[in-house]
């Protein structure tokens, strides 16, 4: 069974061959050409399918994992919480064991507005380069708007059913 670059290869010398063979003859051939590439299509999309079913599955696992750490996470901090409130509650704030060091200690400080934006002076403002609304532009475009700036193309891809 030949490669797809070799079918490829045939199908363009057939081609440029076309004006020199017998009608005949060119389609016997091209019916040839074009049948090996639509078993090797068969056995691409076979592979294809079975890839795709794989990448399924590893985002299952990725789901699976990632709500099982959310999980472990959720656990660790219950447990956190219980062991520092116990702490609290029974004045014990600093201590050692054999295998740990525990103590409730102060987090650094964080920033609360008490007022809105507005209120804010500009100086600690942080001011961003523009971003073009690109949504907005596809839609005006797409509803027969003519622009300068901004086209839309269009390009294909391989779909199998």
């Amino acid at each position: 069974m030949a490669t797809l670059y070799e079918i490829t290869g045939d199908f363009l010398k057939l081609l440029d061959m076309a004006e020199e063979l017998d009608e005949e003859v060119f389609r016997d051939t091209l019916e040839g050409i074009e049948g090996e590439l639509e078993i090797k299509a068969d056995g691409y999309a076979k592979v294809i399918a079975e890839l795709e079913n794989r990448e399924g599955g590893l985002d299952r696992e990725i789901k699976r994992l990632t709500d099982r750490k959310k999980a472990i996470g959720t656990n660790i901090a219950r447990i956190k919480g219980n062991l520092e409130a116990a702490m609290i509650a029974t004045g014990k704030r600093k201590f050692k064991t054999d295998l740990f060091s525990f103590g409730i200690q102060k987090n650094p400080p964080k920033l609360v507005l008490d007022k809105g934006i507005e209120d804010i002076p500009l100086e600690f403002y942080i001011f961003q380069d523009p971003v073009a609304d690109k949504e907005k532009i596809k839609a005006e475009l797409k509803a027969g708007e003519k622009f300068d700036f901004a086209h839309l193309e269009q390009d294909e891809k391989l779909r199998i059913k």
